[in-house]
């Protein structure tokens, strides 16, 4: 790499960082209120749902004399938490109410960053009821909630058998409650013996009901701060590939010479800045500079230079060689749709665990992320870098 080339790499990964930080910047913070009663597992429901441990990690401060706020810098989630919900007598309950109507309305008044927008209410499972003092609690809590347009889901956790979730839910709807949905949930693998593991379920559905039910604003903010449902992560980081494919297309709709195909990257950067937004992982520099390099070739020259694009060119379908020295719609649209489709890869073998954000940054993490682009190059594209599989 050449001094200048060496000076375009620096530039152009410090854009990406800067694009990175400014989609987070302007994430929504999503306040979740979790209730229920001690031992309802409400900590291991949090923990197991974020991609953040905010029950043991996050810095809690009182809202309330029991209510207390849970969240971590730079991380747009907030948990209002009620440790140790007990029901034992009617000033417990009533104080409870007070308290919560006070955050409900104080959040309500300062806008959409500080209100509540929605609230958990955990049932423990191996219960097997629906109390008295619960069911009256929660429907003076409704009233309260319905007020200030709060949606509420009821969440069953500690749901080692899917017979008594079900038994406990058909209990539940006898009560008529005005709450969104009641979901039954197992928030971690359960042991039993050697040969037996309850696995987890329910947390991809939470999420879905919880997307569904606040505000649309705050979307792309549960989409990035939640690991339980990668599906939605997926779907959402394909919608800005495509967007951001079809917007190179338009870009390329007028020929571009080699030496000007630096127009493409604002594409680029602004794509891998949203996809890592949606997927909350945090990366650095040497990440980005890994996944550009592993791909399309010296950051310095992403889509830019003219050895690099002909070489890229020789693996995509139906294109071959480029005529007149220009780079065309097709051709823009399929190398951005591919680095796309390849982070997005990567970036779900991160969740997943299959590997971590240091191993991109190793030669065999970036003979990985080459493989994966390779392959996703050589799929065939309509003009706007869709597949051309996808349009049947």
């Amino acid at each position: 790499m050449t001094g200048m080339e060496s000076l375009q790499a620096e530039n152009v990964a410090e854009r990406i960082m800067a694009a990175i930080k400014e989609v987070q910047k302007n994430m929504t913070k999503l306040n979740i209120m979790v209730m229920g009663k001690t031992g309802a597992g409400k900590s291991t429901l949090i923990n197991n749902v974020f991609s953040r441990n905010l029950a043991q990690t996050g810095i809690g401060k009182p809202v309330t004399q029991s209510i207390r706020k849970y969240e971590i810098e730079d991380f747009p989630l907030a948990i209002y938490d009620t440790p140790g919900l007990e029901l034992g007598g009617e000033n417990a309950i009533d104080e409870l109410l007070k308290e919560a109507k006070d955050v409900l309305s104080k959040g309500a008044i300062k806008g959409i960053s500080e209100s509540i927008h929605c609230i958990w209410y955990c049932v423990s499972t191996p219960s097997h009821r629906f109390e008295e003092a619960e069911i009256e609690f929660i429907k003076k809590f409704l009233d309260e909630a319905n007020e200030f347009c709060v949606p509420v889901i009821i969440v069953l956790t500690q749901s080692y058998s899917k017979k008594d979730a079900k038994a406990l839910l058909s209990e539940i709807e006898k009560e008529n409650l005005a709450v969104a949905q009641i979901v039954p949930v197992l928030a971690s693998d359960v042991d039993i013996d050697e040969d037996y593991v309850i696995k987890a379920y329910g947390m991809d559905t939470l999420i879905d009901i919880v997307n569904n039910v606040i505000p649309e604003a705050l979307r792309d903010t549960l989409a990035a701060v939640q690991k339980a449902n990668l599906k939605m992560k997926r779907r959402k980081a394909n919608a800005i590939v495509a967007a951001a494919a079809a917007a190179a297309a338009a870009t390329g709709a007028i020929p571009i010479p080699f030496t000007d195909a630096a127009v493409l990257v604002p594409e680029q950067i602004g794509m891998i800045a949203s996809i890592t937004g949606v997927f909350g992982i945090p990366v650095e520099k040497a990440t980005v500079t890994a996944l550009l390099s592993a791909t399309i070739g010296t950051v310095g020259t992403t889509v830019m230079g003219k050895t690099v694009v002909s070489g890229l060119l020789k693996m995509i379908p139906g294109v071959g060689t480029i005529a007149g020295g220009v780079i065309s719609a097709s051709v823009a649209a399929a190398l951005t749709a591919a680095l796309g489709e390849a982070y997005i890869a990567i970036m779900m073998m991160v969740s997943k665990g299959e590997m971590s954000v240091s191993d991109l940054d190793t030669d065999e993490g970036k003979a990985k992320i080459s493989s994966i682009f390779k392959s996703k190059l050589g799929i065939k594209r309509n003009s706007k870098g869709k597949p051309l599989e996808e349009e049947e």
